[in-house]
């Protein structure tokens, strides 16, 4: 409500705003005390107006978060409201809000951009797109941090990790969802419903598989090698290696007989790898080229995140 109202972001100049604080001539005013219990007032009741929240929340969720657990940042989250309420209190039903809230909130989760010291972040980006036209704002900060070096080398460096807190797996995860992929090797089931119901994360290359030939939990658990799937596929496949279980996949796609999953066409095949960013040759992938199957995937995965992005 603050910071929406009076395009500042640190709470030490609330409080020398509610005590009437003239910053300028460093003098205390009871007109700017006055003044500023008002419009504080005025910043509550627009922050608070369920018709506000529950719009903003669509936006949200329209950009593939459709459920709590993905979201990593409060802070990220806390801005994106502030800049919708900002923005539609400015520019009233401009068609490109809804675009730029998602962007600005996916932005700033890739880049981490409110991990370090938020208020002071807050208070030069609310500054920002108050004194210069949004869209110039976001486009410079999409030119400096959203470069082909991140998508390229950042982001899957990002995706090199075994934290399934890492924001990159998470905004990956909101891509699927904002596309409507389905799960692997799901015919009808998407990953949104999975994301929604908590569905079951599988390995591509099995745990236990991978553990039987020496490998960590840190090389094991990587996100490059989680997909969401079916709990029933997840059970029939087990600990097979995907060479063998893929192989069958293959079979029933051309014998008709639907064994993993639900899928007996090899073109809706290809396109539910190519939708969870798994190579085409996946069936290939001995356990020796793990590394290079990550690699891979780290690529595909991020590509996909960026063209979700441009999408918003």
């Amino acid at each position: 409500a603050f910071t929406t109202k009076f395009n500042r972001g640190r709470l030490s100049d609330l409080v020398g705003l509610l005590s009437g604080r003239n910053f300028e001539t460093r003098s205390y005013e009871k007109e700017i005390e006055e003044a500023s219990f008002k419009t504080l007032s005025e910043g509550v009741r627009e922050f608070i107006n369920e018709t506000h929240f529950k719009r903003f929340l669509m936006i949200i969720r329209s950009a593939g978060y459709v459920d709590s657990s993905m979201i990593g940042s409060v802070n990220a989250l806390n801005f994106a409201y502030v800049l919708y309420l900002k923005l539609k209190r400015d520019l009233g039903n401009n068609p490109n809000i809804e675009s730029w809230v998602r962007r600005w909130f996916v932005m700033s989760l890739l880049t981490g951009r409110y991990s370090g010291s938020p208020e002071s972040r807050f208070d030069k980006d609310i500054k920002a797109v108050h004194e210069r036209p949004f869209a110039d704002v976001l486009a410079d900060i999409e030119a400096a941090e959203l470069s082909d070096a991140f998508w390229d080398f950042g982001l899957p460096q990002a995706l090199n990790t075994s934290s399934v807190n890492a924001p990159a797996i998470k905004v990956f995860w909101a891509a699927q969802a904002n596309r409507g992929d389905k799960g692997f090797l799901s015919k009808d089931i998407t990953v949104r419903d999975m994301l929604t119901h908590h569905g079951d994360i599988h390995h591509i290359f099995p745990k236990n598989f991978l553990k039987q030939r020496g490998l960590l939990r840190s090389k094991y658990n990587q996100v490059a090698n989680y997909v969401y799937v079916q709990q029933e596929v997840n059970i029939k496949i087990g600990d097979t290696a995907p060479a063998a279980y893929m192989a069958k996949v293959f079979d029933q796609c051309q014998q008709g007989a639907a064994h993993y999953g639900a899928i007996i066409s090899l073109d809706d095949l290809k396109a539910n790898l190519a939708a969870n960013c798994l190579p085409d040759d996946l069936a290939a992938y001995q356990p020796e080229q793990f590394e290079t199957f990550l690699t891979e995937r780290r690529r595909l995965m991020a590509q996909k995140i960026k063209q979700y992005y441009w999408g918003l």
